[in-house]
């Protein structure tokens, strides 16, 4: 899993723009989506001039154009995409800085910006992937910056290409909501894929005695809290989109779409929900290891207990005729050693039939 890490040291010059991500070697990709009711058109592989071009004509003016970036190596197309949109530069610095939190927000009457962490498990197990996906909404355009080629939103290109529901009737506020929502479904196999591996230690937890048991419920819980902490701030901002419904705060969405971002945070709340089951789950594990752990133990210490107070009073006796006095007349028995024998067995049967009369044992 690729942690989260804030950089201790960063130059904050104006207009200087970095990119903090991990992903640096595959090259950028730029596709273009123009489409409307009657039709769709797309490019692959676009530049940044056919896109200048496409936004300018006056015969997609009213058209729904969906520019998707791969890569955010190249800090300098990506501020001339932001220049492109009249952009603010410090947008453009949180755009290429991945650490910074999921957050929305409304730059004058006419853009809004949103950025979310994306994650997705890995083969490896126990390990997840992380991505930080950036929209910028503008007039009847909308761009998402990914770091990194994924398949994402393939359903969703499929459903522009073949007009299937509603969504070229829709404008762009409506691709972002389909757009977080298949990220939100990430989240939802993520979940899934570390339940079955929260499922197999609740299992070994009341069969195994592995010494590292509890180092791999430490591991799961802390995968966990890294997804809540991805989660919870998709929450809040779903959850101002939803309270602002009424007052109509975000120009750029429309009042017919609110409902679909209500349904976004209805979504957050059951992955937290979901996530606090499993957390509680692996509480229970570590609590019944350590409860079977102490269990063993107890038991191992009553065997141990009940084999000494057996053997106490044959140590006793063999004391008793192990001492030095010249006088001990049971020395001088010519069968002194069977008798003290039959009485060190006799002694132990005694005390064995009444610890188990006592059920001890």
């Amino acid at each position: 899993m690729k942690r989260i890490k804030y950089r201790k040291v960063r130059k904050v010059q104006p207009n200087y723009y970095e990119y903090t991500g991990a992903y640096k070697n595959d090259p950028v990709e730029m596709q273009l989506f123009t489409y409307d009711e009657q039709g769709c058109k797309e490019y692959q592989k676009v530049h940044l001039d056919v896109i200048q071009k496409e936004c300018t004509s006056p015969q997609n003016q009213n058209a729904i154009k969906w520019l998707n970036i791969h890569g955010l190596h190249d800090v300098e197309l990506i501020k001339q995409i932001g220049e492109l949109l009249h952009v603010e530069s410090f947008i453009i610095g949180d755009i290429l800085n991945t650490s910074r939190r999921t957050r929305i927000e409304e730059l004058g009457n006419d853009i809004l910006f949103f950025s979310v962490k994306s994650v997705l498990p890995e083969e490896e197990e126990g390990s997840m992937a992380t991505e930080q996906i950036s929209f910028l909404l503008k007039d009847n355009m909308i761009i998402s910056f990914q770091e990194k080629k994924s398949d994402y939103f393939s359903h969703i290109r499929e459903r522009i290409r073949t007009g299937v529901g509603i969504i070229r009737k829709k404008k762009n506020d409506y691709l972002l909501y389909l757009m977080l929502d298949a990220i939100m479904e990430n989240f939802f196999v993520t979940i899934e894929k570390y339940e079955d591996r929260i499922e197999a230690l609740n299992i070994q937890a009341k069969t195994s005695q592995r010494a590292d048991f509890i180092a791999d419920v430490e591991k799961a819980k802390e995968d966990l809290n890294f997804l809540k902490r991805s989660i919870t701030p998709i929450r809040e901002a779903l959850f101002n989109i939803k309270n602002d419904e009424d007052d109509q705060d975000y120009d750029v969405i429309e009042s017919t779409s609110y409902t679909f971002f209500t349904r976004l945070h209805q979504k957050s709340l059951e992955l937290l929900d979901q996530i606090e089951y499993d957390m509680n789950s692996l509480d229970s594990a570590s609590n019944f290891y350590y409860s079977a752990q102490g269990q063993r133990m107890n038991e191992i210490m009553k065997t141990l207990t009940i084999f000494s107070v057996v053997f106490m009073p044959m140590t006793f006796v063999v004391g008793v005729y192990g001492m030095n006095f010249d006088h001990i007349p049971e020395l001088h028995f010519k069968n002194g050693y069977f008798y003290a024998l039959g009485l060190m067995v006799t002694l132990a049967l005694i005390m064995i039939i009444y610890f188990k009369r006592k059920k001890w044992f």
